[in-house]
């Protein structure tokens, strides 16, 4: 007996749709790249996209499937082009601008794109490569200013492209499990591999991330976009902020942290999305500068790397501000755990209850995770015995794009192997302990460089710490702590090593702490750990 419910499709056609229906009033504001603000309507984004998915059907030629790439920060076209690509039934491809110009071509082509929608500031960088990228048909050129030139072959201005355009287009019928985006993973291990999203799974992904238990957005926020939208998608929140009725705060190119306060004043932002180092930028501009408090910034969530527990304390007790920490992976949609607190931890110290905001946190419905041993067996529930993190769910990768044998990247029952290592405890809070290739082996023994890293930016001197593994004659491997040290501090290892030692054996300190001016970080603000391995093997890592 099956039931007997009305066929609903769950595409992106059907949340634009609905913020059109019920939040048509609701805004979307944009810190352009030239520094002026635009504001305009979710009726308006809604119209503005009917007439994009127009012109790409009518001017462009975009049939069915075709994938459209967009080269640009997060602005209000940035979000038409969310919806008006899928809706015009092709699948839209956000390029990452941060990746080397040999990793956009060989993502362009792999892809196959058919038309590229570029930020006029990020031209210069692809007109390196556009003769290598000939499958590309046009280059829609957006926020150029008057009188612009390029070498850029078949261009276009947006507002010219979408003159003609009629706004009362159909959206493309389209199964909900079509595709209707694809990102890039960032290739630190070998060659980008392509993630499919369909329209469930973007659907589905959004309505959980609303909820209380993750991100708890509703009609009274105003949510701050910092991650690129280049990133799993903006995390989604293109797509939540919609849905939930937010409205939705843009600063394209503007990320620096002193910037990114100001514009949270203005708009009254009480959501923000960023990688870690996004707010620890941002917690030493506000505690260096009380001029810039108070702001309206009620709750900050990070993804992409952990969340060390001395930021989760300091906003708390500084500025009243409280971290969500969640975990996911390109290959995840990306969510798929939260760390909040429970009834059952109200019993528990400030400290004590840090320390659970500090994981990863629990499955969110719709996503399991599993933690498995070396001999195949699930870790027992102790928070403290590690395994590889396993994933099924919803909107969880079942193959990469283009990819003949996905079966190394997969469990023989199907749960895909992440590559991470991570302990669960008794109340299924997930902590990631580091990855796989970033794991310390020393004397037999693993230790985490992720444990280490939280620990040392704990200290009072110290900004950031990246942790790596050096080769050793004896032990094979040592691990050997880079830390960037606060204004006006000094090296002070003796207190690093006296600071671990309270938490960690002695054979997992680091026997030495290099100080640099800076860590290298991948394109979406992760410690590049790769690149500090090349530094320390090329005799550029010096105490």
């Amino acid at each position: 007996m099956k039931g007997q419910m009305m066929h609903y499709p769950l595409t992106t056609n059907a949340i634009i749709e609905f913020g059109n229906r019920v939040f048509p009033h609701k805004e979307i504001i944009t810190r352009l790249p030239d520094g002026s603000r635009h504001q305009y309507s979710f009726h308006d984004m809604y119209l503005r996209s009917k007439k994009l998915a127009h012109a790409l059907v009518h001017q462009l030629n975009i049939q069915p499937g075709d994938k459209v790439a967009s080269f640009a920060w997060n602005h209000y076209q940035h979000i038409e082009l969310y919806y008006a690509i899928p809706g015009a039934g092709a699948v839209c491809h956000p390029l990452n601008i941060r990746l080397s110009a040999d990793q956009v071509e060989y993502i362009v082509n792999h892809s196959e794109d058919k038309v590229i929608f570029i930020d006029a500031t990020l031209v210069p960088f692809f007109e390196k490569i556009a003769a290598l990228t000939p499958l590309v048909k046009w280059f829609i050129l957006l926020n150029a200013p008057a009188g612009f030139v390029t070498t850029l072959p078949n261009t276009i201005q947006y507002e010219t492209l979408l003159q003609n355009a009629a706004d009362d287009f159909e959206w493309m019928e389209m199964d909900e499990n079509d595709a209707c985006a694809i990102c890039y993973t960032s290739g630190t291990t070998g060659a980008p591999k392509a993630v499919v999203y369909s329209h469930r799974s973007v659907y589905l992904h959004a309505q959980v991330l609303i909820t209380p238990n993750a991100a708890n957005i509703g009609m009274w926020d105003k949510v701050l976009l910092v991650v690129p939208q280049f990133h799993v998608l903006g995390w989604g929140f293109p797509f939540v902020c919609v849905m939930a009725g937010a409205d939705m705060i843009l600063p394209s190119c503007h990320l620096q942290p002193a910037t990114l306060i100001e514009l949270m004043q203005q708009e009254k932002v009480t959501l923000a999305t960023g990688v870690p180092t996004i707010w620890m930028g941002i917690y030493e501009v506000l505690k260096n500068n009380p001029s810039l408090q108070p702001i309206t910034l009620k709750k900050y969530m990070v993804g992409g790397s952990a969340l060390p527990i001395s930021l989760i304390k300091a906003f708390d007790k500084d500025f009243s501000i409280s971290g969500i920490h969640a975990w996911g992976m390109t290959e995840t949609s990306p969510l798929v755990t939260a760390s909040r607190l429970q009834p059952i931890h109200d019993s528990l110290s400030k400290e004590e209850q840090y320390k659970i905001l500090a994981k990863q946190g629990i499955e969110l419905p719709g996503a399991e995770v599993r933690i498995i041993l070396e001999d195949g067996s699930v870790a027992p529930k102790d928070g403290v015995t590690a395994g590889e993190l396993q994933v099924r769910g919803a909107w969880v990768i079942d193959g990469y794009y283009k990819v003949e044998d996905n079966s190394p990247y997969f469990s023989a029952d199907g749960w895909f192997k992440t590559g991470d290592v991570a302990t669960m405890d008794s109340n299924r809070y997930l902590q990631i302990t580091d990855r796989t290739k970033d794991l310390i082996k020393s004397g037999g023994e693993w230790i985490s460089s992720v444990a280490l890293e939280v620990a040392l930016m704990a200290h009072t001197a110290v900004s950031e710490a990246c942790v790596i593994a050096i080769p050793d004659e004896r032990w094979q491997e040592r691990p050997l702590a880079c830390v960037v040290l606060r204004k006006d501090a000094d090296m002070q290892a003796q207190s690093f090593r006296e600071l671990l030692l309270k938490d960690f054996a002695h054979y997992q300190v680091p026997d030495h702490f290099i100080a640099v001016p800076q860590i290298p970080k991948t394109s979406v603000g992760k410690f590049d750990k790769k690149e500090l391995r090349r530094m320390y093997a090329a005799g550029e890592l010096t105490s």
